[in-house]
């Protein structure tokens, strides 16, 4: 016996009862439903139940195999996955074949003396499909003795023509989406005029040639007169700052270029006088003290060069970033108004394709309401068709409405128009 237990348990008297009478009446109504059993081969989708139980003989009791029952799903490869017994083949077998099998795969795993008694059931049918003329064409749940009629009915019946109402809505709709679109399309082609207005620096916005006349055009150009002005006004008063920053800044460096040539002068005369003291120190006729003081001074008068040479240096340098925040402050603004005309133009462009589509649906749905009358007066005949996979490979069916369809079936219901 492998080391992996199984969760089993023995069975009372009254549970070996009851699988002793499952057993008789399986055994009655086997003859009535193999048959059944054996024309159904299972396929990838299907949900199928599986029970196990091992008959002990040495002791005489039941044992319940609760770790391999439960519900399972026939996989994509075609295989049931079950626990310690792993993949095995499912899709084309019967329930009984596959229920034998699994039997036999577990007496050889664990080596049991009795081979258990697997029984296998349908859970879950794998669903079949409706196409064509149907009125909710998809996936459906299989039920047993389903025909081709039960199974449009699942869908809703046969599609339904409308006698032109669907064309009448259709054009409403259209009608509706291009009124917004041309809404639209207007906001776009004065937002491009002011952009362009801006761009060229005109004070007022040129009236597109495609506007005129056009009602309601005098609120929109009024709406983007205003945005242009108060655009302009920012900018404007975004420069006038800067111009005034520099203004400051010009007269800082003329202030300080005054006050250096004074102090240059100052330094002049100080130096002369220090040369007139030096010469009467090498004489004898001047005091060291007066002589120290005015070294003092000379370096005093170029401290005070050096200081005003540094803040004249910085004043400089502001004027500077003032006039490229300036320059940069102008490049944006072109640069700006160049992305939102390139935005512009591109939704309008997007635009003027959806608004032909929603004419050209107008223009459809016209033709086809005026039509509905001769259409109402057509007959078609239904066809119905069964796509079936045999060996692996789809398969046309013919059939109608008593056919029998099988679980993975597609249903496809065909009309073909016929003047009466």
């Amino acid at each position: 016996m492998p080391s992996i237990r199984i969760a089993a348990k023995p069975a009372s008297h009254r549970t070996l009862f009851k699988w002793v009478r499952l057993a008789i009446v399986a055994a009655v109504v086997c003859g009535a439903s193999v048959v059944r059993a054996e024309e159904y081969r299972l396929g990838v989708m299907d949900k199928l139940r599986v029970r196990v139980a091992e008959w002990q003989t040495a002791e005489g009791a039941v044992r319940d195999w609760s770790a391999v029952s439960g519900e399972y799903t026939v996989g994509a490869s075609g295989n049931l996955s079950l626990p310690f017994v792993g993949d095995l083949p499912a899709s084309g077998r019967t329930t009984v074949e596959l229920a034998e099998d699994i039997g036999d795969k577990i007496q050889k795993l664990f080596g049991l003396r009795d081979r258990p008694s697997a029984s296998v059931e349908m859970a879950q049918y794998r669903p079949v499909y409706l196409y064509g003329e149907v009125q909710n064409p998809g996936e459906y749940p299989y039920a047993p003795n389903m025909t081709v009629l039960k199974a449009i009915s699942l869908g809703g019946g046969l599609r339904r023509a409308d006698n032109g109402q669907r064309f009448a809505r259709d054009y409403i709709n259209a009608a509706g989406d291009s009124a917004v679109q041309i809404a639209e399309r207007n906001r776009l082609l004065i937002r491009r005029a002011r952009l362009l207005a801006e761009i060229g620096k005109q004070d007022e916005i040129a009236l597109p040639e495609q506007l005129k006349n056009f009602p309601g055009v005098d609120k929109l150009l009024s709406s983007e007169t205003a945005l242009m002005q108060s655009r302009d006004k920012r900018q404007q008063r975004q420069l006038a700052a800067l111009g005034d920053l520099k203004s400051l800044l010009q007269s800082e460096i003329e202030s300080l270029a005054k006050k250096s040539q004074t102090q240059q002068h100052q330094l002049e005369l100080v130096t002369q006088d220090r040369d007139n003291v030096d010469s009467l120190a090498d004489k004898g006729l001047a005091l060291a003290q007066r002589k120290l003081s005015l070294e003092q001074r000379v370096a005093d008068v170029q401290s005070s060069l050096l200081d005003i040479d540094t803040a004249s240096l910085k004043a400089k340098q502001e004027m500077s970033k003032a006039a490229q925040d300036e320059t940069n402050l102008r490049d944006d603004w072109d640069a700006q108004l160049a992305q939102e005309l390139q935005n512009t133009e591109a939704e309008l462009d997007a635009l003027t394709l959806k608004l032909g589509t929603s004419r050209d649906l107008m223009t459809e749905a016209l033709t086809q309401s005026a039509e509905a009358e001769h259409l109402s007066a057509q007959a078609a005949n239904i066809t119905y068709t069964i796509i079936r996979e045999k060996d692996g490979k789809p398969t046309e069916i013919a059939a109608n409405e008593t056919t029998q369809v099988l679980p993975g079936d597609v249903v496809k219901v065909n009309a073909l128009v016929a003047m009466q």
